[in-house]
């Protein structure tokens, strides 16, 4: 039987303003909140909210055979409790049928696997954490920013604990083989890889309302035929999309939630069957390794990182952000932390970018790849300087972590024996209340 396993990426950018150079040093909020609140709230109503409603349908109406998975960045969440909570409100509903689940991946939507593994990490773990705080679920599935992996990065989740990533199915790295199998990391035989069916999902979130695509118009059932032609023992075929795609990269008016709704009923005609991606990984074997020693991702025509940092713009960012990583961990300021986490968003980068095709990629404020990396830089050099002036850069990281480890270690101290001083207040005031009672 072949199997759908549908997967949505729920990630909100957080628009930064503009930013002058004059400003370094004097003012450090770096945020436009008025966009950010328009942006999402509206998202919010024309997106995520009637595809939410359409997603819980399919599941109540079909005796929960319809399955579908969900990655939520951290820096997302933040955005949608304070702007949308209802969103939050619908996936816990949703969760409570058993037919969703959700993955892992880093909380700031950023690079870190890249450059840093324990920042990678932590940031995993962080994200995790809220995803069980919301919806009671310990992920045990990874899905990185923007879908990027390589063997070292699969290693790593292995190591991590996790049984499954998702990835792209790129044809210079599948090169004959199928998107349709499950397969596995070379260095981490036990970690799965679900691959992402390029052309069905592109069809979908991409050119479903283009009237100049070959295939407009896209109907329910011609799409779950293509499915069923597939030859009979590739039955793993990954859908994924940002849930954004439902909405906004094709309207409402395309009537792309009515194509969406008509789905399992006509996957049950031709006996296809829908799973997440925990249930792929139970259900099926893996038919092979699959050698990816370069970085994959889904972004652009290339599938790989070159349109985050390709270029000279991208890479000096890049590397001047991620040379403060470890004073900013030492540090633990929670102001810091949450600069930290939206400095981090991959988008920054993307919209440094000059390669030419620009896929699914909006600048927003700014009017070309130099005007975004004048306003980052910007806001990274005050953001360097605030690191920089909570701990001197003369101290290097190994003394500083040595500083910090002896205040936490004192603070440890004074806490103990605030609490020895606590019980002994205690036991005097009962000996006093007792030798009160004598003298009566």
């Amino acid at each position: 039987m072949k199997t759908i396993c549908l997967y949505f990426e729920i990630h909100q950018i957080t628009h930064l303003r503009r930013y002058r150079f004059f400003d370094i040093g004097s003012d450090h909020y770096y945020y436009d909140d008025y966009e950010n609140e328009r942006l999402i709230r509206d998202i919010a109503q024309r997106s995520y909210m009637p595809a939410l409603n359409v997603l819980h349908e399919m599941i109540v109406h079909n005796d929960k055979a319809f399955r579908v998975s969900f990655s939520l960045s951290g820096v997302g969440m933040e955005q949608l409790e304070i702007y949308a909570p209802e969103v939050l409100e619908k996936l816990q509903v949703m969760a409570e049928t058993g037919c969703v689940e959700f993955l892992a991946e880093p909380y700031s939507h950023g690079l870190s696997s890249l450059v840093d593994r324990d920042l990678f990490a932590s940031e995993v773990k962080r994200q995790m954490t809220k995803i069980k705080e919301y919806f009671g679920q310990t992920p045990k599935v990874l899905r990185n920013s923007s879908l990027i992996y390589s063997d070292e990065i699969g290693q790593q989740a292995a190591e991590m604990g996790f049984k499954a990533m998702l990835t792209e199915g790129a044809k210079h790295v599948l090169g004959w083989k199928s998107p349709h199998y499950l397969y596995h990391c070379p260095l981490a035989p036990s970690l799965k890889l679900l691959l992402r069916d390029i052309n069905l999902s592109d069809d979908v979130s991409l050119r479903f309302s283009n009237p100049h695509w070959e295939g407009y118009p896209l109907f329910a059932d011609h799409y779950m035929d293509r499915i069923a032609e597939l030859p009979e023992s590739e039955n793993v075929i990954n859908i994924f999309m940002n849930l954004s795609a439902l909405g906004i990269s094709q309207p409402l008016s395309s009537n792309i939630l009515e194509f969406l709704r008509a789905w399992p009923q006509c996957a049950k005609q031709r006996n296809i069957s829908f799973a997440t991606p925990t249930e792929i990984c139970k259900q099926n074997k893996s038919v092979g390794d699959l050698n990816v020693p370069d970085t994959l991702s889904w972004l652009d025509e290339e599938r790989d990182v070159s349109s985050c940092i390709g270029n000279a713009m991208q890479r000096e960012a890049f590397d001047k952000l991620y040379s403060v990583a470890e004073r900013v961990r030492i540090a633990d300021d929670p102001r810091i932390n949450q600069d930290w986490d939206y400095l981090q968003a991959s988008n920054n980068f993307r919209f440094m970018t000059t390669k030419p095709s620009h896929v699914g990629l909006e600048r927003g404020i700014y009017d070309s790849a130099f005007d975004a990396f004048t306003n980052y830089m910007n806001i990274l050099g005050d953001f360097i300087w605030r690191v920089n002036s909570i701990y001197p850069s003369e101290i290097d990281n190994e003394e500083l972590n040595s500083l910090l480890t002896t205040i936490r270690n004192q603070a440890v101290e004074i806490e103990q024996k605030d609490k020895e001083i606590a019980k002994l207040n205690k036991k005097v005031e009962k000996l006093q209340k007792t030798t009160k009672k004598k003298k009566a």
